[in-house]
C-alpha cells in the first residue's frame, strides 16, 4: 500500500460506532485544506458522510469543513481517525470489507496559477482502496531491521561527500517505524552520513515554523553522531488556501520563515521550489544576511536545458548574485523507468502489454503531460480505467526524467547540491535505471565537490516494508564510492 490511507491496522473499535485510522498518502505533512474528498464504504455499503467526522489531535471536524482549514496541519506521523456513527458498535477480531475514496490537493505542485484572485490548479493525489480489516485497538508492530556489515569508509582524495535526504525512509517515518532520534540511530548504525539533507515539511512537526523544541533534539541528534547538515528543503504551499493561491507577500513571509529555521538548524544551503524574479530579489537579503545558499532543484521530467530551466538561468545571470543555484536531482536523467514502479503498475493491475506500451511512450521525446494522456488515452481504449493506478499514472512520467546526463555540464558551475536519486540497487550493485558511473565521471571531470545526497524514492512505488531503504542507501554509497576510486585509478 505505498499511497495508502488505510492499513491492515487500521479499523478501529470506539464507542461511537467504529473509527478507521488514517496514514496520510503522501510524503510530507499536509494542511487539512488539502483533503478534498474523503467517502468510506463498509461491507460494501456508502457510509453517510453525515455520520463521519475526522478527529485529529483531539479536534473533530465534518467533512465538509476540512477545506477551510488552512491552519491545521496533518503532521506525517499523525494518524487521524474518521468516526463513524453507529448504533451497533464493531467489536474487536470482526473482520469487515473497508472502502476508502480519497483526494489530496497537493498545495506546492502548482499546474497553473489562479486567474482574477481565484485558485490555481494543483497536482491532485487520488487513492482508491478496498480490504478484508480486522477490528483492533492496537498499532501494528514495527519489523526487525536487519543488521548491516561495516560501510566501505571514505578514503582521502575522493571528490564528494556523501550523505543522505531523510526522506528516503519516508514511509518508515510516515507508518510510526522510527522516531526523529531512532531514524537518525539507524543512518549513524550505517555508516550512511556525514550529510543530512532534511524536506522541512515531512520532518518538522511545527512546520514551517523550527520551534525550540525541534532545535534542541536536532542539535542533540548531530553531537551524538558527528553529522553534517547538507540542506535544508523548503517548498512553498502557494495552494494551502482552497480559496485563492498566496499572494507575493505571503509567499515572501513564508520563504523567510523556513530561511530562519534553517539557520537556526545550521544548514548552508536551503533548497527552494519557487525563482519568481521579484520573490528572489526580495529573498536575496534575507539569504544574504543568514549566509545561505539558495539552490533551486532541476527534476525529471525537466532537464538543465528545458526551457523552463533556461528562464531560471536567465532569472539567476539577471540578478548576479553568487548565493543562487541548482540542485541535480538524477530522476532528470534516467536511462529506462525504474523496475520498482513497473512492479507497482503490474500490482495494480497492468498486463505485459500495457507495461510494455507504457515504457513505449516514456521513451518518446514529448512533452511529459502529452506522453501521460497518451497513456491514459491507450488505457481507456483498453477499457481500463486509470483511477486503478492512482498517482501512478501521473507519477509515472513526472518523476522519471530521460535527459542526457552530460547535459549536467552545462550547469556545473551553479550546481550546488545533487540529490543523487536512485529507485533499486540490482544484484550487480548498479542501479538498473540511472548509470551512475557515467554520473559520477560528469561530475568530476565538471569539477564538482560538494554533496551528493542519496535520495531514494522507491517508498512512491513500493510496498511498505517490502525493502529497508536505508540498507539500499548503504549499497548506493557502496556504487557510488566504487565509481569515484575506478575513476581515479
Amino acid at each position: 500500500m505505498p499511497n495508502g490511507l488505510i492499513h491492515s491496522d487500521s479499523l478501529r473499535t470506539h464507542p461511537d460506532g467504529f473509527a478507521v485510522s488514517l496514514t496520510i498518502p503522501w510524503y510530507r505533512s499536509l494542511w487539512l485544506s488539502s483533503v478534498v474528498k474523503l467517502e468510506l464504504t463498509v461491507d460494501g455499503e456508502p457510509v453517510d458522510p453525515a455520520d463521519i467526522v475526522f478527529e485529529l489531535a483531539g479536534t473533530r471536524y465534518a467533512l465538509d469543513e476540512l477545506a477551510a482549514q488552512t491552519e491545521v496541519l496533518w503532521y506525517l506521523q499523525e494518524h487521524p481517525l474518521l468516526i463513524v456513527r453507529r448504533d451497533a458498535p464493531f467489536a474487536l477480531g470482526e473482520t469487515h470489507e473497508v472502502g476508502i475514496v480519497g483526494e489530496l490537493r497537493l498545495p506546492y505542485m502548482q499546474i497553473a496559477p489562479g486567474q482574477a484572485g481565484g485558485p490555481g490548479m494543483y497536482v491532485p493525489n487520488h487513492v482508491r482502496e478496498s480490504y478484508p480489516l480486522v477490528v483492533t485497538d492496537t498499532d501494528a508492530p514495527a519489523p526487525a531491521l536487519a543488521p548491516a556489515g561495516a560501510p566501505a569508509p571514505a578514503a582521502e582524495g575522493d571528490p564528494f561527500k556523501l550523505g543522505l535526504t531523510l526522506y528516503s525512509a519516508s514511509a518508515e517515518f510516515r507508518a510510526g517505524w522510527y522516531d526523529f532520534d531512532a531514524l537518525l540511530d539507524r543512518v549513524a548504525e550505517l555508516g550512511i552520513g556525514p550529510g543530512i539533507e532534511i524536506n522541512a515539511a515531512q520532518m518538522i512537526p511545527s512546520y514551517p515554523y523550527v520551534d525550540e523544541e525541534f532545535v534542541a533534539r536536532w542539535r542533540a541528534a548531530f553531537d551524538k553522531h558527528g553529522f553534517d547538515a547538507s540542506s535544508f528543503g523548503a517548498n512553498l504551499d502557494m495552494g494551502r488556501n482552497r480559496e485563492r493561491d498566496m499572494t507575493p507577500d505571503e509567499e515572501f513571509e513564508f520563504s523567510e520563515l523556513m530561511f530562519r529555521g534553517a539557520k537556526k538548524l545550521g544548514f548552508p544551503l536551503v533548497r527552494i521550489q519557487s525563482a519568481k524574479p521579484d520573490l528572489l530579489r526580495r529573498l536575496l537579503p534575507i539569504a544574504e544576511e543568514l549566509e545561505l545558499d539558495l539552490a533551486y532543484e532541476i527534476h525529471a521530467p525537466m532537464g538543465p536545458n528545458h526551457p523552463d530551466i533556461v528562464k531560471v538561468r536567465d532569472t539567476f545571470d539577471e540578478l548576479g548574485s553568487p548565493l543562487l543555484g541548482f540542485t541535480a536531482d538524477f530522476s532528470s536523467t534516467m536511462h529506462s523507468m525504474s523496475p520498482t514502479l513497473l512492479r507497482a503498475v503490474r500490482r495494480a493491475g497492468l498486463d505485459d502489454a500495457a507495461v510494455e506500451k507504457l515504457q513505449e511512450i516514456w521513451a518518446t521525446d514529448a512533452p511529459m503531460r502529452d506522453r501521460q494522456q497518451e497513456f491514459i488515452g491507450y488505457l481507456g481504449s483498453r477499457d481500463f480505467d486509470p483511477g486503478r493506478l492512482g498517482s501512478f499514472a501521473h507519477l509515472s512520467f513526472n518523476m522519471h526524467g530521460h535527459v542526457d546526463p552530460h547535459e549536467w555540464a552545462d550547469i556545473m558551475p551553479q550546481i550546488k547540491h545533487v540529490h543523487a536519486k536512485f529507485y533499486d540497487i540490482d544484484e550487480t550493485g548498479q542501479e538498473p535505471a540511472i548509470d551512475y558511473p557515467e554520473l559520477v565521471k560528469v561530475f568530476v571531470e565538471g569539477g564538482y565537490r560538494g554533496y551528493w545526497s542519496s535520495e531514494w524514492e522507491g517508498h512512491a512505488f513500493a510496498e511498505l516494508g517490502e525493502v529497508d531503504p536505508l540498507v539500499l542507501v548503504r549499497k548506493q554509497h557502496d556504487l557510488i564510492r566504487a565509481s569515484m576510486r575506478a575513476l581515479r585509478a
